[in-house]
Formats: structure tokens, C-alpha cells, sequence
């Protein structure tokens, strides 16, 4: 989720970078950066000034401010790094050979690395080690004294998703922007433009916004932007007018992080398959390569982690025993760490943490790596400690998130876990091609499936409002029902200072079914699974102590009409897909119940982002 800001017309356009950028900042970032077209004085030519910070964008205005580079056309940049650590040589803008072409970015580039051979064959250098320096390295090769031109020729090579500005020496009034699944406008001024990665960099400057759709180009003058598809087929712009205050930017119109999060939970679940899973279902990490041999001697898969880190790993567990016929076990970070635990020879330690800085979970690592266990981070920060600890990494790269409550991530931490339970199952000669097409296609309709989840927003809402006046609440699943069960309960407790809590539906009747009466509702997972009449009938005993019921169930079953007090249909998917629909559900009736009692849902008392003490 990097921050990405360009500007050309009549003023100085480094002040206007600064301030874009320090408005940027909410959205997570570990380095930045400028690229100035900077005005000529007499008899020289036209230089382009690049400042970088491996820091914060306090150290890179302090930079500019020393050097205050002199020009109308610029773009700025904050990293949120995908490939490569936070340094310097891996900051935003990149240029090409020449030094003509510069480049801000915000996405991942899928076939960066086919491309990067090509052009390397070629005679083209790479300093850095990020995707994004393929882009101005192709729109050199492409140049042919047309910059636009040579920018839709490398845009029609690169797969992945990108939001992109431009600029080049060559022609001192053209900004180009571009995007294919990640989202950039223009903002329209009085004789001068801006390309931004939102609305909060420009929103001082204009309330006239011009939305990029899928697969279009912005060329920017000074006179305006005009749009077209990478054919160079003019498109009609959709210009909208925000009213929108600095605060409500920065949240994209949501009325808070948590809820813009939730809903940005298709891109980050695209992202997380993004480049690593083929149509026949065969998995590959950059960061984690390890050879089929070394993955088909693992006797054990031990998944460590924390609060909504451990429900997932729960999840891994369910997978990787029945998708690869491994042991595996889920463990709580904290108490592993003060236990001497038993390891199978040619054990994997799993350590799953958001922030990659978890304090427990960072010493269950460093003992498992003791252990001798094979270690792997699933992690959501580039570089952290967690990555950088563990013998591989596979990121989230599901964006910064703003909200305590774990949303998005803990969604691309179950299709990460998926595709490595697929990785593991393909090595191990466990799944069929005709199994791996199955898991494929449910995998890749997952973004549209939570879509239609985010969809039906006043529906949960309704419920919401309805389940708000409870003090107590129980979640009952079964399976992978169970994690989920438990994670729904925990996002209901943290946000709203409800007593929630989660249980199996076996374990319900030896102890937590005493708690149950009329005021002491449950919410029930119920859809699709080998478990799902055991479930049912647990209902039926939870129903016979006067609890009320919401339960979940797959479109079509009517096996609880009539029992259940409030039914809410999911989609009917693979079993694995539907615990992140179920869970989504429950991410968005927390949110509303917490709305409903007047709680600060984006930071809520006594909870920290990362816990990095024990």
C-alpha cells in the first residue's frame, strides 16, 4: 500500500511532494523518496534531482530542505516494501539506464522476474532489488522518442497489479499514470494536475478528482488529462467531486480504519496468491524456495502463534493434515517458549505473525531454529524481525493495517497457509492435478465471493443493531469452523467489551452449555462442512436452553429454518474458502455491534498493534 504523488503546472512542485507525502504517512511505509524535472538555468541542460530516505518522510524533507530542488514537474513516493529490504538503493522513484525515465510505484509485478532476465540479456542494469525497476528499464527498450507510446508498450508486457507515475526528461510537460488492480486518480486544478494513490495527498489542492479505471492511462499536462486504454482507445474520464475532509480521505469515506480494512480484504487476499499459484496449482514462494526433497522429508509442521496469529494457525493445522497427511500441531507462542518441547527430525516451524515483531512468537522461533526445525516467517512486514530470523519468509503483502483489530490479514494468513499446505501437498505426491484445478478455481473466485459478503453490509448491520443489547455471547463451530468460531468472538470482545467466547460444538455440552439462557446468545457456524449435522444438532440443544441463535449456513439449507432465531446464507464454496467468507461475516457484525455501543473500534483500550513484551 505504498503512497504515490506526482504533480505538474505553474508552482514550485517540491513543497507540494513534501506535504503530499507527510499526508501519505497513515498509510504504513518503511522508506521514500522524490524525482524533480528541475528548471534549467542558462546554458545547462535538463537534470532530473532524486532524493531518497531509507527513514521516515521527516528525514527525506529534511534532505530537500538542505537541497531544495527547483522545478514544476516531480513525483513522490512512500515504500511499503514487497521485494527487497528498506534501504536506500530499493527506495521509490527508479530510473532506467540513462537516468530519463522515472518511476513511482505501488503494486506487485507478477513476471518481474522473466522480464528482468530479458532486459538483463539486453545490457540493462539493476541496482536494486525490487519488481518495480523492470518498469522504467521496458519503457526505455520501448522508447522511441514517444514516451506515452513507450509506456502502453510496457504496460501490455508487465502482469500483476501496479499503480504507476511517470515522467521523462525528454518531455518536460507529461506526467503519465497508470493502474491495473491497485487504485490512483488525478486531481484537476486550475493549470496544474496531480496523480496520487488516493485522495488524501490532493485533497488541499483540489476537490475535482478524476478516477482511473482498470487497465487506462492518465497523460497529464499542465491543460488537463487525457485518458485511454493500453490500445490508446480514448476513454471518457469519470470526474467526481469530494467533499471529503483530510481524516475522511485518509480513510477512503469509511467511517473508520477497521471497516475500510475489512473491505479491502479481495485486493489483499489477490495479492497473497499474487505470482505464486499456477493454473495447474503448483505453488511457489521467492522467499521460502526450498527444493521438493528437503519439503518431502518434513515429518512434523509445528504452527506457532498469537491471538488472531494462532487462530490462523489453527486453521494451517486442519489444512496440513488433511491436504498433506503431515502432523501438525498449532501451539501458543507464549507458552511455548517456557515448555521443552518434542520435535519429529525434520520438523517445520511455522511462525505466523502480522507485525513480524511479536515478542513471544520471536522466541518460539529462535527455539524451534534450536531444535534444528526447518523455520519459515508468514508475515506481513518486509525485513521484520521475524523475516529476517527465520530460514524463509512468505508476506502477506496485504498492505498496512491501520485498525488494532487484525482483519485483512488474518484472511491472507489462512490462503497463505493454503498455499503452502498446497506446496507441501504437491511434494509429497498428496494431491491429484485434478484436486489442485479444484483448489485453484475456488482460490481465485474468493476476491469476488468476499465482495459479495461487503455487499450485504446493511444485512449484517440489521443483525447487529438487533444482537447489540446482549452482554454475553457465545460462538460455536466444528472443524475449520472452530478457529473461525473462535476468532469471531475474539473480534467481538476487543472491539465492543463484550464477554465473548469461542468453543467447539463437541466441547459445548461438557461444561459452556451452563452458561446458555435467553440472554446469552449464540452464534453458530453452521454452513457446509464433513461436520455440519453435528452442528445442526447442536443447535438443536442450544435452541432447548432458550439461547438465541444467528447462524451461518450454506445457501439452500434449510435444515435450521425454523430453529435458529436469525439465519445469514454464505455462498456455497470449498470448505477452506468459506471460513475466510464466514469470517468476514463475522469481522463486519463486530464492527456494527461496536458502531452501535459508541466504541473506538480503530483503537481499542488496552490493545497495541504489536506486542513486542510479554
Amino acid at each position: 500500500m505504498c503512497g504515490i504523488i506526482g504533480y505538474l503546472g505553474g508552482r514550485e512542485a517540491t513543497p507540494i511532494l513534501m506535504e503530499s507525502l507527510k499526508r501519505l504517512e497513515y498509510r504504513g511505509y518503511d522508506s521514500a523518496g522524490v524525482a524533480v524535472l528541475e528548471l534549467p538555468r542558462a546554458g545547462e541542460a535538463v537534470r532530473t534531482s532524486i532524493t531518497k530516505s531509507e527513514a521516515k518522510v521527516d528525514t527525506l524533507i529534511e534532505k530537500l530542505e538542505a537541497n531544495m530542488p527547483s522545478g514544476r514537474l516531480g513525483i513522490g513516493h512512500t515504500r511499503w516494501a514487497t521485494h527487497g529490504k528498506p534501504t536506500y538503493i530499493n527506495a521509490h522513484p527508479h530510473t532506467d539506464c540513462k537516468g530519463k525515465i522515472f518511476v513511482v510505484h505501488n503494486g506487485i509485478i507478477e513476471n518481474f522476474a522473466e522480464l528482468k532476465a530479458e532486459l538483463e540479456a539486453e545490457g540493462h542494469e539493476f541496482p536494486s532489488e525490487t519488481d518495480t525497476e523492470v518498469v522504467p528499464h521496458l519503457i526505455e527498450k520501448y522508447y522511441k522518442g514517444d514516451f506515452l507510446a513507450a509506456v502502453r508498450a510496457a504496460l501490455k508486457r508487465m502482469k500483476g497489479a501496479y499503480a504507476l507515475a511517470m515522467f521523462s526528461s525528454d518531455d518536460p510537460e507529461l506526467l503519465v499514470g497508470a493502474r491495473l488492480n491497485a487504485p490512483l486518480v488525478v486531481g484537476l486544478g486550475e493549470k496544474e494536475n496531480y496523480i496520487a494513490s488516493d485522495i488524501t495527498a490532493i485533497i488541499p489542492y483540489t476537490k475535482r478528482v478524476l478516477v482511473l479505471g482498470e487497465g487506462e492511462v492518465a497523460a497529464v499536462t499542465p491543460l488537463g488529462a487525457e485518458v485511454s486504454s493500453l490500445d490508446g482507445v480514448t476513454v471518457k474520464p469519470k470526474i467526481v467531486h469530494v467533499d471529503w475532509d483530510v481524516t475522511q480521505a485518509q480513510k477512503n469515506g469509511f467511517a473508520h480504519f477497521m471497516l475500510k480494512e475489512i473491505h479491502e480484504t479481495p485486493e489483499a487476499l489477490a495479492n497473497a496468491m499474487r505470482g505464486r499459484l499456477t493454473d495447474d496449482g503448483l505453488v511457489s514462494f521467492r522467499e521460502f524456495d526450498v527444493p521438493h526433497e528437503q519439503l518431502r522429508n518434513l515429518n512434523e509442521v509445528i504452527l506457532l502463534g498469537m491471538g488472531t496469529s494462532l487462530h490462523a494457525a489453527m486453521i494451517g493445522e486442519y489444512l496440513l493434515e488433511d491436504w498433506v497427511g503431515l502432523p501438525a500441531r498449532a501451539v501458543d507462542a507464549s507458552e511455548f517458549r517456557y515448555r521443552r518441547p518434542t520435535f519429529a527430525d525434520n520438523a517445520l516451524g511455522v511462525v505466523i505473525t502480522q507485525s513480524g515483531e511479536t515478542a513471544d512468537t520471536l522466541v518460539a522461533l529462535q527455539q524451534a531454529k534450536s531444535r534444528g526445525a526447518l523455520t519459515v516467517a508468514v508475515t506481513n512486514v518486509i525485513a521484520s524481525s521475524a523475516a529476517r530470523d527465520a530460514d524463509g519468509a512468505i508476506y502477506l503483502h496485504a498492505g498496512p493495517e491501520i485498525g488494532v483489530a487484525s482483519t485483512k490479514t488474518f484472511n491472507s494468513h489462512i490462503v497463505s497457509l493454503c498455499l503452502l499446505a498446497m506446496r507441501l501437498a504437491t511434494a509429497n505426491d498428496r494431491i491429484s492435478l485434478e484436486r489442485r484445478h479444484e483448489l485453484v478455481e475456488a482460490m481465485r473466485a474468493l476476491p469476488e465471493h468476499v465482495k459479495g459478503i461487503l455487499a450485504r453490509d446493511k444485512e449484517i448491520l440489521g443483525l447487529a443493531n438487533k444482537y447489540s443489547k446482549y452482554r454475553n455471547f457465545m460462538y460455536a463451530g466444528r472443524g475449520i469452523g472452530y478457529p473461525v468460531a473462535l476468532e469471531g468472538a475474539l473480534k467481538l470482545k476487543e472491539i465492543s467489551y463484550i464477554h465473548a467466547e469461542g468453543t467447539s460444538g463437541g466441547e459445548l455440552k461438557h461444561g459452556p452449555i451452563a452458561l446458555l439462557d435467553d440472554q446469552f446468545p449464540v452464534v453458530a457456524i453452521c454452513t457446509a462442512s464433513a461436520t455440519k449435522d453435528k452442528m445442526v444438532s447442536n443447535v438443536h440443544e442450544i435452541v432447548a436452553r432458550n439461547a438465541p441463535v444467528l447462524a451461518l449456513v450454506t445457501k439452500g439449507d434449510r435444515s435450521l429454518d425454523d430453529v435458529a432465531t436469525d439465519i445469514f446464507e454464505m455462498p456455497a464454496v470449498e470448505e477452506t474458502v468459506s471460513a475466510i467468507l464466514n469470517t468476514v461475516m463475522l469481522q463486519l457484525f463486530a464492527y456494527h455491534v461496536a458502531v452501535k455501543l459508541g466504541q473506538d473500534v480503530d483503537q481499542p483500550r488496552n490493545l497495541a498493534k504489536s506486542v513486542t513484551v510479554e
